[in-house]
């Protein structure tokens, strides 16, 4: 196959991909105090990572969540 239709594709898919996440974090919410330890969406204030949450429902710890359904879960909007 020719070096420059497969890097074209590579390109192609790569940004295909990149450009799809936007429109997929547009329907989620940041849902503060649901997530149980370890199962963290991103960093909070004493670590850097996802899933790192030492405990459960944590108000400063959040999930990422289906855009109108976090309070419906118990959670909140903002960190507390």
């Amino acid at each position: 196959m020719n070096k420059q239709i497969l890097a074209a594709s590579a390109l192609t898919a790569l940004l295909g991909a990149t450009l799809a996440i936007p429109a997929l974090a547009a329907e989620q919410e940041k849902c503060f105090g649901i997530a149980k330890a370890g199962q963290n969406d991103c960093k909070g204030n004493s670590h850097s990572c996802a899933g790192q949450a030492s405990k459960d429902s944590d108000p400063k710890e959040f999930k990422a969540v289906a855009a109108g359904t976090c309070v419906k879960m118990g959670g909140t909007l903002k960190a507390m």
